[in-house]
């Protein structure tokens, strides 16, 4: 029968295995805003324009892009080096864990021994030499009454959720660099295209001032800047040339493929520019892996804390060893031989010079640091989100203000030819045409590309269809001014 001292003492350890020394935790306040404020006259897209599930850039309707980005996941080294960090922290949330369970050995040896004839209180009758046949069996339990194998582990899911919110995270901006260089690529092969026709025109252009200048009609000098322009259309050509290689290569790496081996066909498909639904901003706590990681953690370090408190109070475990042991191996396992011991064991550092002090003070400032880390991840959230927000709220009416330039700036370049061959102006007036009709078609393609890219850096803000509890790609995103 168990006394009632013991079972009270058992008792009350069991009830201080409950016991926690971190703090309470909350998650760090920051403020958010009702409302976007670079919204503009917006209208939300319909729930039929949500981004699927199954990738946000399925939004631009562009087959190559959506071959193009699962290519990310499957091959990109950087992010397998990310999913190898998320095993890792896997395995030591695993390695924590196992703390909460009884660790169980076995011991067993088979020896013949001789022992001095001088050893101290050695019996009369015992022999010098003599055989030693051990089999034992060990158990040992760590109680955890101070809560720091239980911080442990909160710590160690801490670090593994925000770990695969990094994966998610760098995921993200792998597939929103590659829809951006993607698009730049489509953008220089559009200027390209121009360029060809242009320079088609700029080669008429010279072979007229030619024949004027036989007919006594025009002068060197028109030859000349005729020249001059057709050979500056040609060396713009080229540079547009090089940027495209640059852009490919980009994609060829970012797709896990060496760039000596990949090619893209040149491609003058006009981008579908989408509509990107925004949410309120409280929402972008909930749908940022960046801000999720960052939560995280803060988590990490307020449990980390308690696991430094709890070093402060004894270490208890129970350990439990039993077996056999004989002069004998037969008959081995035999009543007789048995032997165990049972009991607690208490461990607790008296002294250590102000060492657990200082990892209890490191801990705080670290729980401290991450919580500043977590608003400052916040802020630049929504900054992010209200920069891309303007740019297209901006960039959709200097589009528009951009293509009634350019139409002039045709109407211009035809006038100037009639009257060059009227005679009634200089070549000159001609040179200055062109290239402004030139300069404003390349800036109008640029534009186009800008809108796409700050489509793409909205829909990254927002966080890409991510959101907290879900490791694989959701759909959100944006209304964008101009979006169909």
């Amino acid at each position: 029968m168990v006394k009632l001292p013991v079972f009270l003492a058992i008792g009350g350890m069991f009830a201080l295995a409950g016991c926690s020394f971190a703090p309470t935790y909350s998650v760090p306040t920051t403020i958010t805003a009702k409302t976007y404020k670079e919204v503009g006259s917006w209208m939300q897209a319909k729930p039929a324009d949500q981004i699927p599930r199954s990738g946000w850039w399925k939004v631009y309707h562009d087959p190559v892009l959506n071959s193009l980005e699962p290519k990310v996941v499957a091959a990109n080294p950087n992010l397998q080096a990310a999913l190898a960090r998320h095993d890792e922290a896997s395995a030591l949330l695993q390695q924590v864990r196992s703390g909460l369970f009884p660790t169980v050995g076995l011991e067993t040896d088979v020896e013949r021994e001789r022992q001095s004839e001088n050893k101290p209180l050695r019996g009369p009758n015992q022999p010098n030499a003599y055989n030693s046949a051990t089999l034992n069996v060990g158990l040992n339990y760590d109680l955890d009454l101070w809560g720091r194998v239980r911080n442990q582990i909160k710590a160690g899911k801490a670090a593994e959720d925000a770990s695969s919110a990094d994966v998610e995270s760098l995921r993200l901006s792998l597939e929103a660099d590659l829809a951006g260089a993607y698009f730049n690529l489509l953008s220089l092969d559009q200027q390209s295209k121009i360029l060809a026709e242009t320079i088609g025109t700029y080669q008429h252009a010279l072979q007229l001032t030619e024949s004027r200048r036989q007919g006594g009609i025009a002068s060197d000098l028109d030859v000349s800047r005729a020249q001059t322009q057709l050979d500056s259309a040609r060396a713009t050509e080229s540079d547009i040339r090089a940027r495209r290689a640059l852009y490919e290569h980009a994609i060829a790496t970012l797709i896990g493929v060496p760039a000596s081996s990949f090619s893209m066909p040149p491609s003058y498909a006009i981008s579908y520019l989408p509509n990107i639904p925004t949410d309120v901003p409280s929402a972008l706590l909930q749908r940022r892996p960046d801000i999720a990681a960052a939560e995280r953690r803060v988590a990490q370090a307020n449990a980390q804390i308690g696991v430094a408190k709890a070093a402060f109070f004894p270490d208890i475990s129970l350990g439990l060893d039993g077996g056999f042991q004989s002069d004998t191996i037969s008959p081995w396992m035999a009543a007789p031989n048995e032997m165990w011991s049972i009991g607690p064991m208490l461990m607790m550092t008296l002294f250590d010079g102000g060492r657990r002090s200082a990892i209890v003070h490191r801990d705080q400032a670290k729980l401290a640091e991450n919580g500043a880390k977590y608003k400052a991840t916040v802020l630049t959230a929504f900054q992010q989100v209200e920069d891309n927000l303007s740019q297209l709220n901006h960039l959709g009416d200097e589009s528009a203000r951009e293509d009634a330039a350019l139409a002039a700036a045709k109407r211009t370049l035809a006038l100037s030819m009639s009257r060059y061959r009227d005679g009634t102006v200089s070549y000159l007036d001609v040179v200055t045409a062109q290239t402004t009709e030139l300069s404003t078609q390349l800036v109008d393609t640029q534009l186009q590309t800008r809108q796409l890219e700050a489509s793409v850096g909205l829909i990254q803000a927002l966080g890409g269809g991510w959101s907290v509890g879900q490791k694989q790609t959701a759909g959100t995103a944006a209304t964008s001014k101009g979006g169909v």
